[in-house]
């Protein structure tokens, strides 16, 4: 077993590294706990309760993305390149590069070099504009369309057994929570780049 400051446990550690005992943070055993108790003792006048929520969102993303989608890593895609086949499937019709990029909060270059690997594999087509050559078109071809649907009720399977760590109630709970908060940074996601 390995500690949370890197040094080999004893095999007497608490889930997330904590010594039993230890007192603090008694509600929740993770790592984030650890992290906000030290910064506690170096800046006591401070306020880290923003850390208990956003250093728990950042590592829970992390340990996803560690763990990647098992369907997807399957088929090959990484998870942009199914949230970019994912927004051409569910809108249900042809988008430009543009759309893309907000469909995907993706940088242009970034859905630019996915959409290039995507045609590449014969899973999406691009169509230049009649009146504005400057302007593409995207859309899924049969077997992009194909691949969706075959992996996205596996997928979803995949995301519920992750979740069921949480009971439903919970999960219900943590949604309206994270969909209250990010409709609420959406909404300023000018002064957020400030």
């Amino acid at each position: 077993m390995t500690a949370t400051n890197g040094r080999p446990g004893n095999g007497s550690e608490a889930p997330g590294g904590q010594q039993p005992g230890n007192g603090n943070d008694a509600e929740h055993a993770d790592t984030v706990s650890a992290v906000v108790r030290q910064w506690r003792a170096v800046h006591p006048e401070l306020d880290t309760g923003p850390m208990e929520v956003i250093g728990r969102i950042n590592r829970c993303a992390a340990l996803l993305q560690q763990a990647e989608d098992a369907p997807l890593r399957r088929a090959g895609l990484s998870r942009p390149e199914f949230d970019l086949l994912g927004a051409l499937r569910r809108t249900g019709h042809e988008l430009t590069p543009g759309d893309l990029v907000r469909e995907t909060y993706s940088s242009g270059a970034a859905v630019t070099k996915r959409l290039k690997q995507l045609t590449e594999r014969g899973l999406v087509e691009r169509r230049g504009d009649t009146r504005d050559r400057r302007v593409a078109h995207v859309r899924l071809t049969d077997a992009g369309r194909d691949l969706v649907d075959g992996i996205l009720p596996e997928q979803l399977a995949y995301e519920t057994s992750v979740l069921s760590v949480l009971a439903p109630d919970g999960q219900g709970e943590l949604a309206a929570l994270l969909g209250d908060l990010l409709s609420r940074l959406e909404g300023r996601a000018g002064v957020l780049h400030a």
